[in-house]
């Protein structure tokens, strides 16, 4: 299903379309996707297994798709669909992946969210766009 234009959107919010794609895998929570480790006798915490998996594999699909980091202000709509409900919604993780893929210069770029929990056993993925808010 691809993205519509959100009926909430206003063109003060939504401007034109800069980036769009879709990446397929099931989005990873940062939030909920670090273990505790020990490093020279020291804890940190990293990114889950599931978590640098989705990342390495978005990283392969968008940077192929990236002209260069966009500037300026932006608005993120995300439609992530899951193999179950079990999963948080939780875009952060796909704002650092489009800053390491070199879509955007700084996920502190994105000004406003729209992200959107839906169901795909088969097909879990992220749709996403970027609309310059400026």
């Amino acid at each position: 299903m691809p993205i519509e234009h959100c009926p909430s959107c206003t063109p003060v919010s939504c401007g034109n379309i800069l980036w769009q794609a879709t990446i397929l895998g099931e989005p990873a929570s940062k939030a909920n996707s670090r273990k505790l480790v020990t490093v020279h006798g020291r804890p940190l915490f990293i990114k889950s297994e599931k978590a640098r998996g989705y990342e390495s594999d978005f990283l392969a699909q968008a940077r192929p798709l990236a002209d260069g980091p966009i500037e300026g202000k932006l608005a993120f709509t995300g439609h992530f669909f899951y193999r179950t409900e079990r999963p948080d919604l939780d875009a952060s993780l796909v704002f650092d992946c489009l800053q390491k893929a070199g879509v955007i210069r700084n996920d502190r770029q994105i000004r406003a969210q729209h992200i959107y929990h839906g169901i795909d056993k088969d097909n879990p993925r992220a749709e996403i766009r970027l609309e310059s808010l400026e």
